[in-house]
């Protein structure tokens, strides 16, 4: 089923983002994971994608394949375009067809100092250009409520996404965040800007400091003063860190699906156990 299919549902829409193992003998274990998340009836379940030269990128078709065959759900697979030629996404979009994989997440990937830009597509929305004639794909897009890095203002990022829009993204899934209200202002933004979209909310639960912060450096995310106090509290506790994490994502969500947002996307970093944890805590309003 497509995304634009899902989203037309009655009800709100459950999402999570897992990861592929680092090894391929690991994959084998990744059936754990799937087995707890899939229990909680996700209405899809994103993968994510390696960069250039990345063995992970067979592990992500590999896996979407699996959670639809095997679990029933539908797997929407990351595709990053910076570090890859036309020919080579070619061939991944002929995989992916092949596999039976509807939708698409795409992406302009980071830069990795192993794979150099090819030079072929600069932005996501290049991408979604290239693969909108040719493909069957729902093809989602990111974006981002605290702006991308690398734009200038909010302005600019309104103008990007736009452009992302206008290029065949059907549904817009946000980085993280901590600050609903910047989620808020941020959608407010785009539909003024003609962006009717589904916008739907990433949520990343605390679990560890130290991966909160390797995530806020990477993305630009803010920390807000009662986050930053939750963190600073339970740094050196890692289990009432766990704990205060969950139950701040969990008022994060009530919050935003209170607001009436489109759904919940979580990113698990692998871990169903919080995932489930989280679930429990709004089983009755999503």
């Amino acid at each position: 089923m497509k995304l634009t299919e899902i989203y037309k549902k009655p009800g709100r829409v459950l999402s999570f983002e897992i990861f592929p193992p680092k090894h391929d003998e690991e994959l084998i274990n990744i059936d754990a994971t799937l087995e707890l998340l899939c229990e909680l009836k996700p209405d899809f379940i994103s993968v994510t994608f390696g960069a250039g030269g990345s063995s992970n990128n067979n592990g992500t078709i590999a896996i979407c394949r699996h959670i639809k065959e095997k679990y029933g759900v539908e797997p929407v697979a990351h595709l990053t375009c910076l570090c890859y030629n036309r020919n080579e996404i070619d061939d991944f979009c002929r995989e992916l067809a092949d596999s039976g994989i509807e939708n698409v997440l795409a992406l302009r990937g980071d830069y990795n100092p192993k794979a150099p830009p090819k030079g072929v597509f600069s932005h996501a929305s290049d991408l979604i250009e290239y693969i909108r004639p040719r493909t069957n794909f729902c093809i989602a897009g990111a974006c981002y409520p605290e702006n991308h890095p690398d734009s200038e203002n909010r302005i600019s990022e309104i103008r990007n996404l736009k452009t992302k829009v206008d290029a065949g993204a059907e549904v817009l899934m946000s980085q993280l965040f901590f600050d609903n209200e910047d989620f808020y202002s941020f959608v407010e933004d785009a539909r003024i800007a003609g962006i009717q979209v589904p916008v739907t909310p990433g949520i990343m639960p605390c679990l560890s400091a130290r991966t909160i912060k390797r995530m806020v450096t990477t993305c630009g995310a803010k920390l807000p003063d009662k986050f930053r106090k939750i963190i600073e509290k339970y740094e050196e506790n890692p289990d009432a860190l766990f704990d205060a994490g969950l139950y701040y994502a969990i008022s994060q969500i009530i919050d935003l699906l209170v607001s009436g947002c489109d759904g919940i996307h979580i990113y698990t970093m692998n871990n169903p156990v919080a995932v489930k944890r989280i679930c429990d805590g709004i089983k009755n309003i999503v």
